[in-house]
């Protein structure tokens, strides 16, 4: 066995220590807590049970969110937020078990509460030392792949590109091999075209080749079937690239139907476990939010009603999930007034119809404190791409491409486009396409850390005041 294979050959055995010293730290983390808290480790029977239920709940759920698959070409972020859902699963699952059995007032909510966040840092600082001592082994010739790229073409290029980006991938570019005269012994991102694509299998032994990536524009399906028969014939690993960089992609993946390899360019992220995390999230937020601004509230509608004659809640029928149409509620904030049918007219600076305290209202973002309870009610959640009048989901699909992929998840009370800038009245085309644009970001890149930071960017972005009217 030589140097560089020792880690490829324990990967499976690194993967076991993995899953059983994750459920480890979190009970080792509970024990240390008891000791600096109560001074002793003579440990109640109850906290006995509960460090062994997190013990098996850790071991039973961090697999669902596939926290053990190799993670070599994945930040350490991407990996956090991945943990960090996971183990708002298993803190979840704790205390509603604690809330069932009737004992959550048995526990010192102190100690509850460190526990829950030392467990996960020290799942964090396990990863961090783990990354650590890889990439180290890494700079000394260690745990290296060893790559060959079908494809000398834009796309085989980029993906040299952003591989010598990330040196920390351990991911190493031996050279390119394309079937166009042309390209033969040109030098891209510091590897040589060394021939044609018959010369990848002689050189898979001869350059101790570890990856074939397969980058060839899908017209080449021919030569894929070729050369994909002849490497299966070799111990390599072969990765397809599809050539569809070029085509707006939403949470994109890799998946299996009836047997057969499938990628889902098009699909919602919060789905199964995820779809769960972030409905409980959704729920548990909203009622704690409803519960404080409950005073708010009751002085907000009797400034309404102070401000201008007319119903306290203003309603408006706007596109939910998948396109469905639902009611959405706010503050009224302008003249009681009647459109013509079919027509929504966006509130504009120093709009006439507005009221002095509905302009404040607005301003502050207030106006959409009813939301919470669709977001109770199940038709929004409490960050996502903000609902757009159903006319308006009309005009713009027709002006932009990607305008309905925001439908894929739940709409929001905020966004991520809210935060950048990107609320209130949007008549311009170039403006709802920054809106899109961030919509998607968010999608693509949805996390339940990613929810938070934009809740509180929401706060400040309220305090601020700016671009709502």
């Amino acid at each position: 066995m030589t140097s560089r294979s020792l880690l490829r050959e324990n990967s499976g055995l690194l993967e076991l220590i993995q899953r059983f010293l994750d459920p480890v730290l979190v009970a080792a983390s509970g024990v240390a807590l008891f000791a600096i808290q109560f001074g002793n480790l003579d440990f109640p029977r109850n906290y006995v049970f509960v460090l062994i239920g997190g013990f098996l709940l850790c071991f039973a759920v961090f697999p669902f969110f596939n926290i053990y698959r190799p993670y070599r070409g994945a930040s350490l972020w991407a990996e956090t937020q991945t943990l960090a859902s996971a183990w708002m699963v298993v803190c979840t699952g704790l205390v509603m078990a604690l809330f069932v059995t009737k004992t959550s007032t048995d526990f010192s909510r102190l100690w509850i509460g460190q526990w829950a966040m030392a467990g996960f840092l020290s799942l964090v600082v396990f990863r961090m030392v783990l990354r650590g001592g890889l990439r180290l082994l890494r700079r000394h010739g260690f745990n290296l792949r060893f790559i060959a790229i079908a494809g000398a073409g834009n796309l085989g290029r980029d993906v040299a590109r952003r591989l010598a980006a990330s040196p920390w991938t351990g991911l190493k570019v031996v050279g390119f091999y394309d079937d166009d005269p042309r390209l033969q012994r040109q030098m891209f991102e510091g590897a040589q075209v060394r021939g044609g694509l018959h010369r990848i299998p002689n050189d898979v032994a001869d350059l101790g080749i570890d990856q074939v990536w397969i980058a060839l524009p899908l017209h080449h399906d021919k030569q894929v079937r070729s050369l994909v028969g002849h490497l299966s014939r070799l111990p390599v690993q072969v990765t397809f690239v599809p050539d569809i960089y070029g085509v707006q992609l939403l949470n994109h993946s890799i998946g299996e139907v009836a047997g057969f390899p499938v990628i889902h360019l098009m699909e919602s992220p919060l789905a199964g476990v995820k779809g769960m995390v972030k409905v409980v999230e959704d729920k548990l937020l909203a009622i704690l939010i409803l519960l404080t601004a409950l005073p708010l509230m009751l002085l907000i509608a009797i400034g309404v009603k102070l401000g201008s004659p007319g119903p306290v809640f203003f309603g408006q029928v706007r596109g939910g999930l998948h396109g469905e149409r639902i009611w959405v509620w706010k503050f009224r904030t302008m003249k009681y007034h009647a459109e013509s049918s079919g027509q929504v007219t966006q509130a504009l600076p120093g709009d006439s119809r507005v009221t002095v305290f509905g302009a404040f209202l607005r301003r502050t973002s207030l106006d959409e404190l009813p939301q919470f309870f669709n977001v109770l009610r199940g038709d929004m959640s409490i960050v996502g791409p903000r609902p757009h009048a159903v006319e308006h989901d009309e005009f713009y699909q027709r002006q932009i491409d990607a305008y309905m992929l925001r439908h894929h998840v739940k709409p929001g009370i905020t966004g991520w486009a809210q935060v950048n800038g990107w609320r209130g009245e949007t008549g311009e085309i170039e403006k709802m396409e920054m809106r899109v644009k961030h919509d998607l970001y968010y999608i693509n890149n949805w996390s339940l850390w990613f929810d938070l930071r934009i809740i509180f960017m929401t706060i400040f972005v309220a305090l601020l005041g700016k671009n709502a009217h």
